[in-house]
């Protein structure tokens, strides 16, 4: 489907308006730096489309198109390689006709686009190869355009005025694009045809090539993305860049943890996830940081940060660290109703864009989400957890004093012990969870909460973050701040259950509102309350009863809303789709109570579904409609991230539910509890579990109810247990 943004009760909705045909588009992602391309290799060739090469939400290529002596090439095939950083695509040419008699008949030439994307530039090889017996004289031609739109513009955004197009500048075998914006930065795309054609316009470039048979001719192409105050990309050539890349990949596949099983599917499955977290991964000065998702995400964002980290922990903690960093220097530090900040509070998102630039939108620094403080607490002590990295915790320790100040005064305004949200900005997000379309929280009648609200899910994450904490704050020497911080849990979990438990539904209120009404709504939140454990174990029972049935169950994940609410939509955003981080989340809090049966059942629902997916890449979400014999998949939402991070990461931490594994003191204990591994797979070996550091290799076996494990590998100093 082709987006466009409208009005509709949400500033940030996006809406699917075009029908679209074509198969999943291939996507390239370095730095801040995206490009969407359609299954040729080009970019919005046929009509307007969310396609283009991107950077800082700014598009700086919006059609790029190859032509054979004036027609459209044949596609063969499209895929990527080395981790997602390389996009390869088969062409060959059509019959090509003059007065209707065939001078080139099709499939004589074959075509070979390798695309790459590195340091702000798109790097493109076009290799074409003539497999006929004669010569061939052919004409290929790109056509390319820049509007220079803002990604918020692409959503549907109406601006009442615009930047200006400058002159473009042709010289020699370089062709330069410009804008001037309304924050008076120039943003410029370079095209740069090597070796030069023989015409070139700021419209198209031409190539007359003869190929005599069995040989091959290069031309390369690279688009660079300048935009005035950032440092100049660094120019490389394309075997350069494709050097660079294919080294840095070669390392990450021989670094860290790893995971091979009995099943090629579930290989692929995992090695798409650890490619699409490796894509969306970028370099900050403080760090590693996973962007949330392409196209409409690929920024910082704080919510999201923390979960994909907590997700991949026991894998990759120096994700965790990354994002913490970058969080704690981005922390707000004074009141800004503009931007929903308050002293303490942790980022929801930030754009460098135009719009961002100029007001236009407030996301420049925008700290609408109520559970990204609490969550920063929690991701911190996890992480000392894994590590025992105290020496950073301590460097960040004021950053988790402040945010633990922001709980007990901007978080909770009327001192009833919950946190609660109600937006400040009138540009902002009206809904500030996880689900924050404007109409996700709401009553058994339909109507919509008032605000401020108090999610459910929330007050679960401040009780994992005072009782995480009060363990730091304990070894660090703090003891009457582990203590106050212990109470505080153990109150705020009795206070809960007394507010939020709704005994008709058997499952915690959706929220409190702004009477202190609760929403008594079947939602998926609830499963967050398991993860963060401030359930009480027989309320616990009850919710993952509710989860696993089929008002919530489709067979291919849990819904976000039961079937039967009054807003319930299994084609809506997030009332009645099936959001796989948010089922990774609730398999291990199914895990911490016990019911693993339950946890392999709903990881071997996600990965049914992974199975029916474009290079079997979990999208950020899909609908929530029941699975049925004849269904070829699940059905796709239209305007879906993918990649998304927290999808991507959802994996791993299902798995880790699974095997009720956990990597503690200071990462030199390997600990799985009650271990099993979905019927899918017969055996699975883990390289380097615990990495960095100490690590292991472990095989495990499946048997009817238990796994075998096998210690194929083993640092001296980290101790491997396996508790029945």
């Amino acid at each position: 489907m082709k987006t466009r943004k409208i009005q509709h009760g949400d500033n940030w909705y996006v809406l699917a308006t075009l029908a679209h045909t074509e198969l999943q588009p291939q996507v390239l992602k370095s730095g801040e730096t995206f490009a969407i391309f359609d299954r040729f290799g080009d970019i919005a060739a046929l009509a307007a489309a969310d396609e283009g090469l991107f950077h800082n939400d700014t598009r700086h290529l919006s059609h790029m198109e190859l032509l054979v002596d004036g027609l459209r090439p044949l596609q063969l095939g499209a895929g990527t390689e080395h981790a997602n950083s390389v996009l390869g695509i088969d062409l060959m040419n059509p019959d090509i006709a003059v007065d209707h008699e065939v001078q080139l008949a099709k499939g004589t030439l074959h075509m070979h686009r390798t695309k790459l994307l590195r340091q702000g530039a798109c790097q493109e090889r076009l290799t074409v190869g003539n497999f006929g017996a004669d010569t061939a004289e052919v004409r290929l031609g790109l056509t390319f355009a820049a509007d220079f739109i803002d990604l918020f513009e692409m959503r549907g955004m109406r601006r009442e005025r615009r930047g200006d197009m400058l002159a473009p500048a042709v010289a020699g075998n370089t062709v330069t694009l410009s804008y001037r914006g309304l924050d008076a930065v120039i943003r410029r795309t370079h095209l740069r045809f090597d070796p030069p054609p023989q015409e070139l316009s700021e419209q198209f470039a031409v190539f007359d090539i003869s190929v005599a048979p069995g040989e091959h001719r290069d031309l390369e192409i690279t688009v660079t993305c300048e935009c005035e105050g950032e440092p100049a990309p660094k120019e490389a050539t394309f075997t350069q860049a494709l050097d660079t890349g294919r080294r840095e990949w070669q390392r990450q596949h021989e670094e860290g943890c790893r995971i091979e099983t009995s099943n090629p599917l579930a290989n692929i499955w995992l090695e798409q996830s650890l490619s699409d977290l490796a894509m969306l991964t970028t370099m900050l000065p403080s760090g590693p940081y996973p962007f949330a998702g392409v196209p409409w995400y690929s920024t910082t964002f704080g919510r999201d940060g923390i979960l994909t980290a907590i997700e991949c922990l026991w894998m990759d903690p120096t994700l965790a660290r990354g994002v913490l960093k970058f969080l704690a220097g981005t922390q707000a530090t004074e009141v800004d109703e503009k931007h929903d900040a308050e002293p303490g509070k942790i980022l929801h998102e930030a754009r460098l864009s135009e719009m961002a630039a100029t007001g236009e939108i407030p996301f420049s620094r925008y700290y609408g989400s109520v559970d990204a403080t609490p969550l920063f607490i929690v991701l911190a002590s996890l992480y000392w957890q894994r590590t025992g990295d105290t020496a950073f915790v301590r460097e960040i320790w004021p950053n988790i004093m402040a945010a633990l100040k922001w709980i007990a005064t901007y978080g909770d305004p009327d001192g009833d012990g919950f946190v609660e949200y109600a937006r400040k900005s009138k540009d902002g997000l009206t809904q500030q969870g996880w689900k924050d379309s404007h109409d996700s929280v709401f009553h058994a009648d339909g109507q919509l909460a008032s605000a401020p609200i108090a999610l459910c899910e929330v007050q679960g994450y401040v009780y994992e973050a005072k009782r995480l904490l009060a363990q730091v704050a304990q070894a660090l020497g703090e003891e009457v701040l582990a203590s106050e911080l212990a109470d505080d849990a153990m109150v705020l979990q009795e206070q809960f259950q007394t507010a939020f438990w709704c005994e008709e539904l058997g499952t915690y209120a959706l929220a409190l509102d702004g009477e202190k009404r609760r929403c008594q709504v079947l939602s998926s939140n609830p499963g967050h309350c398991l993860w963060s454990g401030i359930a009480a174990p027989e309320h616990a029972q009850r919710i993952v009863d509710g989860l696993m049935s089929p008002a919530f169950f489709t067979g291919w994940g849990i819904r976000t809303i039961a079937h039967g609410e009054p807003r319930y939509n299994p084609m809506s955003y997030h009332n009645g789709s099936v959001w796989p981080h948010d089922n990774a989340i609730a398999a291990l809090g199914m895990a911490r109570y016990a019911r693993t049966d339950d946890v392999v059942n709903l990881t071997t629902a996600i990965f049914d579904a992974s199975v029916h997916f474009d290079l079997h890449r979990l999208p950020e979400l899909f609908c929530g409609f029941p699975r049925r014999e004849s269904s070829a998949g699940p059905t796709l939402y239209p305007v879906a991230c993918s990649p998304q991070a927290w999808a991507a990461a959802a994996p791993f931490a299902m798995l880790q539910a699974c095997l009720g594994l956990e990597i503690v003191r200071g990462g030199n204990e390997v600990v799985m509890h009650s271990p099993r591994l979905p019927p899918f797979v017969d055996w699975m070996r883990i390289s380097r579990a615990g990495w960095p550091g100490a690590s292991c290799d472990l095989l495990l076996q499946r048997h009817a109810r238990s796994v075998g494990v096998e210690v194929l590998r083993k640092d001296p100093q980290l101790k491997v247990t396996v508790m029945a």
